[in-house]
C-alpha cells in the first residue's frame, strides 16, 4: 500500500477538508488498483475500503482517473526538493524518485487505463496539468534556480521541457520497454540531461 504523507490538491470549496479522510481514500485507491487493476476498480469500492461515502470522493476528484493519478503518481510532489550541491545530483535524485514511482505494483496496474482515459478527455488533461504537474514544475524550478546560482545552468532553461524530458524518459524506459529499474538508469538519464543544459 502506498502511504501518503501529504497531498498537493487544494480543497475546492465548501467545508474544510478532513485530511484523514483524504489520506484514507488515497491509500484505498492505491491498494485497490494494485489488487484489482484499473478497469475493475470502482469509486464505490474505494469508498468502502476507505470507510467513507462516494460523495466524499467526488467532492475531491472529478472521477476515477484523477483519483488514481494522485494516489499513484503524485507521490514525488510531497517529497523534499533535492539539494545535493550539484545539478546532476539533484536531477539524479528526482529521476530516482520517478523510477521508484513508476515501478510500484499500483503504477504498473494503473498506467494502461490511465493513459486511455487521459487521451479521451482534454478536460482531464487540463486538470492534471494544473493540479499535479504545476507543483512538480515548481520543485524543478527551485532546482534550476540553485543551479543558476552555481553557474551550472542558464536562467532561461525551459523548466517545463526539462520536466517532460526527464519524466518521459523514465516512463519510456520503465513503463513501456521494461528497462530494469535501478539507480544506474536514474543516474544515466540525469547525467545526459544535465550535460545538455549546463552552461558552456
Amino acid at each position: 500500500m502506498v502511504k501518503r504523507i501529504m497531498t498537493v490538491v487544494t480543497s475546492p470549496r465548501g467545508r474544510p477538508r478532513d485530511e484523514r479522510v483524504h489520506t484514507a481514500i488515497l491509500n484505498a485507491a492505491a491498494a485497490l488498483v494494485a489488487e484489482t487493476g484499473y478497469a475493475a476498480m470502482s469509486i464505490g469500492a474505494v469508498a468502502a475500503r476507505a470507510g467513507t461515502g462516494k460523495d466524499a470522493i467526488y467532492r475531491r476528484w472529478s472521477g476515477k482517473a484523477e483519483l488514481v493519478y494522485e494516489a499513484v503518481f503524485a507521490t514525488t510532489e510531497s517529497a523534499p526538493v533535492p539539494d545535493t550541491g550539484s545539478l546532476t545530483g539533484d536531477l539524479t535524485a528526482l529521476a530516482e524518485d520517478l523510477v521508484q514511482e513508476f515501478t510500484t505494483p499500483a503504477a504498473t496496474a494503473a498506467l494502461p487505463g490511465l493513459l486511455a482515459d487521459f487521451a479521451a478527455s482534454p478536460e482531464l488533461q487540463t486538470r492534471i496539468r494544473s493540479h499535479f504537474l504545476a507543483p512538480a514544475k515548481a520543485r524543478l524550478t527551485e532546482v534550476f534556480e540553485r543551479a543558476a546560482q552555481r553557474a551550472e545552468a542558464d536562467t532561461a532553461v525551459p523548466v517545463d521541457l526539462v520536466l517532460d524530458t526527464l519524466a518521459g524518459a523514465v516512463f519510456f524506459h520503465v513503463g513501456l520497454i521494461g528497462t530494469p529499474a535501478n539507480q544506474d538508469l536514474a543516474a544515466q538519464l540525469a547525467t545526459l540531461l544535465a550535460r545538455g543544459i549546463e552552461t558552456r
